[in-house]
């Protein structure tokens, strides 16, 4: 059966040892700048910020992998902030790029072992592929879902890229994303390039 295209970013499956670790790695919050105007959406790779202020965080952009300088953080899950408009703190799964009084506390699945299910912007992708590197195309996420659209672009062997396939998904069969021959299938990632990772490389 055919998959379906429908990216959600990246869901964390587990570590390469086992569980999940969760939003931060235990770690206190990374922030997002107020007027940072781009939308972030839980699923979505970022990266320190590299045109606003220093210290803070934004999302990743296609092709930020081609250089050794911009490497990934971690996983965007979510946010907290204090709502100018509805004048208290709430918690939000998606920072909508507006609506802060100061700054955003943003959770981030930074752990350098961790594994992500992603959906493949084309593809198939196959087994021939594991061991080798990728970066994300950015498709428009949620404000619905809060859910991300990033999908995983064609792997390669250029060792500065973010993520490197560890593995596809075949099973359940007949679940979507599980057919490895056509596109859009699911594939399971691990940090290449990130910043508590020696890079990996192909």
């Amino acid at each position: 059966m055919a998959n379906t295209q429908g990216a959600f970013g990246l869901m964390q499956i587990g570590t390469a040892s086992g569980m999940p670790n969760f939003a931060s790695s235990g770690n206190p919050p990374y922030r997002v700048a107020s007027t940072y105007a781009t939308a972030l959406y839980t699923g979505d790779l970022v990266r320190m910020n590299v045109s606003g202020p220093t210290g803070y965080i934004d999302q990743w952009a296609a092709g930020d992998g081609g250089t050794a300088t911009k490497i990934v953080v971690g996983v965007f899950q979510g946010c907290r902030y204090y709502s100018t408009s509805q004048k208290k703190i709430i918690w939000n799964n998606y920072w909508p790029g507006s609506d802060a009084t100061g700054d955003v506390e943003a959770f981030v699945c930074d752990d350098p072992n961790a594994q992500f299910k992603i959906q493949a912007n084309a593809g198939p992708i196959t087994q021939a592929t594991i061991g080798q590197t990728a970066d994300v195309v950015v498709n428009a996420g949620s404000a619905t879902t809060g859910i991300s659209g990033m999908a995983l672009d064609t792997p390669t062997t250029t060792n500065t890229l973010p993520l490197k396939v560890v593995n596809i998904l075949t099973s359940p069969p007949g679940a979507n994303g599980t057919d490895v021959t056509t596109a859009y299938n699911y594939v399971i990632v691990a940090f290449n390039n990130q910043q508590y990772k020696t890079l990996l490389g192909v």
